[in-house]
Order: C-alpha cells, then sequence, then structure tokens
C-alpha cells in the first residue's frame, strides 16, 4: 500500500491517505480545516484516481476530526473508531469552539471498530490495535506486510501524546506503548498524528518519555 501525508490546520495534524495499484484508498484523520486544504485532499484523490473505501479515525481530538463532515459527504463514506472515542467526538462542537476552529458536525451515524480488528483493503490488511492513554481508546492501524503503523498521537519522534485531556492518562498510555506497540518490533516505520515518522527502535532507545 502506498501512504501519502498531509499536514492540516492549525494544530499542523497528519491526515494519511493509504492506496493500492488498483487505487482503492483509506483516509485516516481528516483534519482539512479550510477550502484550500480541503481542495488539496480532494485534488489528490482525483488526480491520482483514487476510489475512497473506507474512513478510519484513530481517534476524535479535534485537530484529527475536523474534515470528518467534508470527507464523509463528498465520499459518501461513514466515520469507523472505536465506540471508546464517542464522548470525544460527541464533545467536538463545544472543544472546537473553545480552540476557535471551524467545526461541522457530521450527520452520518458512525461504524464502530474492535481490538484486533482487520481491516482490508484489497490484498492489505490492517490491524486495529487499542492503545488507550493519549484518549480513552484511540486505535493504531498495523500493517504487518510493509513494517508500518499509523499511531494517531500515541507515540512521536521523542515524545509521546499528552495526557491532560479528558479520557488522558499517563500511565495508561506508556503501558499501551510498551505492551501493544513495542511487540510489533523494532524495524516498525510509525507513522504519527504530528511531526516525522519514527520507528519503534528509535524511540525505545532514545525517547525520555520511555527510559
Amino acid at each position: 500500500m502506498h501512504i501519502k501525508s498531509f499536514c492540516f490546520n492549525p494544530f499542523s495534524e497528519n491526515t494519511y491517505i493509504l492506496y493500492n495499484d488498483a487505487l482503492d484508498g483509506i483516509v485516516i484523520d481528516p483534519g482539512c480545516s479550510n477550502t484550500s486544504e480541503r481542495l488539496e485532499l480532494k485534488r489528490f484523490i482525483s488526480d491520482t484516481r483514487i476510489t475512497l473505501k473506507r474512513l478510519l479515525l484513530t481517534h476524535a481530538h479535534i485537530d484529527h476530526i475536523l474534515g470528518l463532515s467534508f470527507v464523509a459527504e463528498q465520499y459518501g463514506l461513514l466515520a469507523e473508531l472505536h465506540s471508546g472515542e464517542l464522548p470525544v467526538l460527541e464533545s467536538a462542537e463545544i472543544v472546537a469552539k473553545m480552540y476557535g476552529v471551524p467545526y461541522e458536525k457530521t450527520q452520518h451515524s458512525s461504524v464502530y471498530l474492535v481490538d484486533n480488528q482487520i481491516i482490508t483493503l484489497g490484498d492489505a490488511n490492517l490491524t486495529c490495535i487499542l492503545t488507550p492513554g493519549h484518549s480513552p481508546a484511540s486505535l493504531c492501524f498495523y500493517n504487518k506486510e510493509r513494517n508500518y503503523v499509523i499511531g494517531g498521537d500515541v507515540l512521536f519522534e521523542g515524545s509521546i501524546g499528552r495526557t491532560d485531556l479528558p479520557g488522558g492518562n499517563y500511565d495508561t498510555l506508556i503501558t499501551s506503548i510498551k505492551t501493544r506497540l513495542y511487540p510489533l518490533g523494532n524495524q516498525v516505520m510509525v507513522y504519527p498524528g504530528h511531526g516525522g515518522a519514527t520507528t519503534i527502535g528509535q524511540e525505545k532507545l532514545t525517547n525520555p518519555f520511555l527510559n
């Protein structure tokens, strides 16, 4: 699967599109928050001739869902996330007002993912890995064949997700990283919700929050 990343909105959030050679695709964490960002996303999908099949959320913090309604409406998709993120999703309008960012609530219902569920796209698989701590029920999406994980705000290069928001817990996050991500292997590439990619092995050695 090919990976395309975009850096969107005032929070510099990473939105990802995964797509295969048949040009079927998945969008993860659509953070596009204004007309130009939405046009950028739409133009890439159109120019590459991708057919979006699914819309996944690692978690429902406002910076990761500012483009949720747009993508859902534009491509006829339902948001897929863990049910434990519903309280976060339902508070999005209030949080958006607090931060002064535009947010349009999606009118569609959601599909609920569970831990260890397999998401298929052609011949490729993504495994849902429940990694709470930054948010109540954050999911990472792991592709074993290509040795990478879309990690949301769980693990960053040299840092970890903040845990001071509602539903966050520092000890839970550290446990999630060490018991759910470490076993994937040192060579696994982590594509995070903010900043550049890293590897699990690099973070084991150098991340001050994990040593």
